[in-house]
């Protein structure tokens, strides 16, 4: 599985794991692992759930990371977003910072731009029509920081 296909299922586990308590986390993204795969009415592969080992380990590894700095990170969220709540942001868009500023302050094999790419790229594909201005301009200054 190539590594953009592996980052947006740690983001779909992170974004499912915004609706449950903190202690839920770890068997929340177990069911991710154990759900079918699943098609949309027009057969199209919508939740594919062929993993192998070393898929499921990167994906754990990285929705874990997020999970154990989730306090540090919300408030690097809540710092660089000016005048905006945690609370306001919507879901999609707070899953995809959080991925991208774990990736950014923790994960040193991912390059700053690589991780803002994809943040952008996962906005584009799941949030609404402005969500990939507002994660560029969040994690553009998050990549100033560094």
């Amino acid at each position: 599985m190539t590594r953009h296909l592996l980052r947006e299922h740690c983001f779909k586990i992170l974004f499912g794991l915004d609706f449950y308590p903190e202690e839920e986390a770890e068997i929340q993204t177990d069911n991710y692992f154990e759900s079918p795969s699943l098609e949309d009415e027009d057969d199209v592969l919508i939740h594919d759930a062929n993993y192998s080992d070393g898929d499921i380990e990167y994906i754990r590894s990285k929705a874990m990371l997020v999970c154990d700095n989730q306090a540090e990170i919300d408030k690097m969220i809540t710092e660089l977003s000016q005048g905006w709540k945690l609370e306001r942001i919507g879901r999609v868009e707070k899953s995809i910072l959080r991925l991208a500023i774990a990736e950014m302050k923790y994960d040193s094999d991912i390059p700053v731009s690589v991780a803002i790419n994809e943040a952008v790229e996962l906005a584009k594909a799941y949030g609404r029509d402005e969500s990939y201005s507002f994660v560029n301009a969040i994690l553009s200054k998050a990549g100033v920081e560094e």
